[in-house]
């Protein structure tokens, strides 16, 4: 039985090095949930993609002109054209099954978005590094995944298409309005890891999200300092590396993750902090000068503050 929701799936490509795969998931997919694929793909390659894919999605190209995050664009015109009610939104890399699916749709039941867990499948070097962040967000708050499900009417004015850390500015939408955000920290869901090339790209652009959390980011400005501080305690940077591997391993403990992340994901812990403590000073400087390369645009918004969204809400009434 079809479960009665839809699976919206934002894609703008340069390449189609991963079509073949994407095209077998896609195929699997549509026997259990409606399809929509949101290409904001070069004309040639959105061309080749209606070919691949037409028996068995509905392949569309964003209807939205404004905004500079062409995901969010994505996921907008995928929710106005959504024939049911709940949706799966899900990144090109996120592979889900018909329990992971059916299990997202079944907790909107109680909420009006809902966040599972991502985990890396497979684990190259650099997934295993990545992993240590998941880690440290399981240990002191929730994860940020690549797949959220969502009440079509918990979005009906959307989010803002200029804000670069879109997930974290749909979730506050969504809490702005009144709506319940329900994490799911015992959902697992896998993930394909990005090429190495990728990751290190993604270094700090992923540090720059931190300009909309304003305490976390002070924590990781503050790494490189006190490294530098300490460099001739080594035994205190020794404990502090301990510690932040606990604080991990803490994270992978929680909700089932031993069963899901290897023993060693907490080790790559102080390589990661300390990564980003680098990456957001570069951030910071990014940010006094007008805002990170995204694409084919700069973003300087990472994510509107609660107390905005909330005047707006209560503006709209």
């Amino acid at each position: 039985m079809r479960l009665d929701a839809e699976y919206v799936l934002p894609v703008r490509w340069t390449h189609d090095d991963a079509i073949d795969e994407l095209t077998a998931y896609l195929e699997r997919l549509s026997s259990d949930i409606d399809v929509t694929v949101v290409d904001g793909s070069s004309p040639d390659l959105f061309r080749a993609h209606a070919r691949a894919w037409s028996g068995s999605v509905r392949h569309v190209a964003p209807m939205l002109s404004h905004g500079a995050n062409g995901k969010v664009r994505g996921v907008l015109t995928g929710l106005a054209l959504a024939r049911h009610e709940h949706v799966v939104i899900a990144d090109d890399d996120v592979r889900h099954d018909r329990a992971t699916l059916a299990a997202l749709v079944a907790a909107l039941r109680d909420a009006d978005l809902v966040k599972p867990q991502n985990v890396f499948r497979p684990l190259p070097w650099h997934a295993r590094w990545d992993t240590a962040r998941t880690l440290i967000n399981r240990a002191v708050a929730a994860d940020y995944p690549g797949t959220y499900a969502v009440r079509r009417a918990a979005l009906a004015r959307g989010y803002d298409p200029d804000a670069l850390f879109e997930n974290l500015e749909m979730e506050r939408t969504v809490r702005a309005a009144g709506g319940r955000v329900l994490s799911c920290p015992d959902l697992f869901v896998e993930r394909r890891p990005p090429s190495a090339r990728h990751f290190w790209a993604q270094r700090v652009r992923q540090a720059y999200d931190s300009t909309a959390q304003p305490a976390r980011l002070c924590v990781e400005l503050a790494v490189v300092p006190l490294v530098l501080a300490l460099r001739r305690r080594r035994g205190i940077l020794v404990l502090l590396a301990l510690a932040v591997t606990g604080l991990a391993e803490r994270g992978r403990r929680r909700n089932g993750g031993r069963h899901v992340f290897e023993r060693s994901a907490a080790w790559w812990a102080p390589a990661w902090v300390l990564e980003r403590g680098v990456a957001s000073w570069i951030a910071l400087a990014l940010r006094a000068r007008g805002g990170v390369a995204y694409a084919d645009a700069r973003l300087v918004v990472a994510a509107t503050p609660m107390r905005v969204l909330r005047r707006r809400a209560a503006d709209r009434g």
